[in-house]
């Protein structure tokens, strides 16, 4: 089975603030680019935004390796998320899962896929890292634009 790669991103100005995600998955030489943004959000909802619009664009289960900078969706899908449902949508401090909604969407999109989560570095060279992270702050420039915030 061919294996679809995806990089994700998610930037804010401000946190919250105005922000921004995108996506690119590369697949047998072709790609495929999404992005989005929202006036008032923060850091982490635009990177689970971005694993979750990546996911659901796949039409057919896949095997996908996907590439974030964020700790937060790399450990939560990967350590946290099945204690989290386990006890409730509570952390161990037994206060609300915070992004409940996108996590509980991202955990059904990485159900219908074969997901490997690779943690990169930000900011550090990785080619596919730093196009995500460019897409992602020129969807925050495209909305502000167009909303003339």
């Amino acid at each position: 089975m061919d294996i679809v790669e995806i990089y994700t991103d998610g930037a804010c100005r401000g946190n919250p603030g105005p922000g921004g995600w995108a996506a690119v998955l590369s697949f047998r030489g072709r790609e495929k680019i999404l992005q989005g943004a929202e006036q008032q959000t923060t850091n982490n909802r635009m990177e689970l935004t971005a694993a979750v619009s990546a996911l659901d664009a796949l039409k057919q289960p896949c095997r996908v390796d996907l590439y974030t900078d964020s700790e937060y969706v790399q450990r939560g899908i990967s350590e946290w998320l099945s204690e989290w449902k386990r006890r409730g949508w509570k952390t161990a401090a037994r206060k609300t899962v915070k992004n409940q909604d996108l996590w509980q969407r991202l955990d059904a999109a990485a159900g219908r896929h074969q997901v490997e989560w690779h943690w990169v570095r930000g900011h550090s060279g990785n080619h596919g890292n730093e196009r995500v992270d460019r897409l992602a702050n020129d969807a925050i420039d495209d909305m502000l634009l167009r909303t003339g915030s």
